[in-house]
């Protein structure tokens, strides 16, 4: 993915991902990072795993509970969270439909 754009906005971007049908959208790939929008319905299961790179989460809107290794913490808009690489982590107890801008480094998959 070679990327150009620099801008970007929230409602086009879950537009995209709502068309895609997926709950994570990749919108932003370098070497050193990328991007997606992920989304969780109310009640839904978080199935995620560890990742090989350290991730960061910035929580948009919904609430829920986080689990990041040994740590757990309820999350709301405005939730940021850090999460090593390969630490087992998951969002659990959906209460609202949560959707969390996700940012992976070096980028996912690399």
């Amino acid at each position: 993915m070679e990327q150009r754009q620099a801008f970007f906005a929230m409602a086009s971007l879950l537009a995209q991902r709502e068309s895609a049908d997926k709950r994570y959208l990749e919108f932003l790939r370098v070497p050193a990072l990328s991007a997606g929008v992920y989304v969780l319905a109310q009640g839904a299961s978080d199935p995620q795993g560890p990742h090989r790179e350290d991730e960061m989460y910035y929580v948009v809107s919904g609430n829920a509970r986080m689990r990041a290794g040994s740590e757990d913490e309820a999350v709301g808009p405005g939730s940021v969270i850090f999460v090593a690489a390969e630490v087992e982590h998951r969002f659990y107890d959906i209460e609202q439909e949560l959707v969390v801008l996700v940012f992976f480094a070096p980028a996912e998959g690399s």
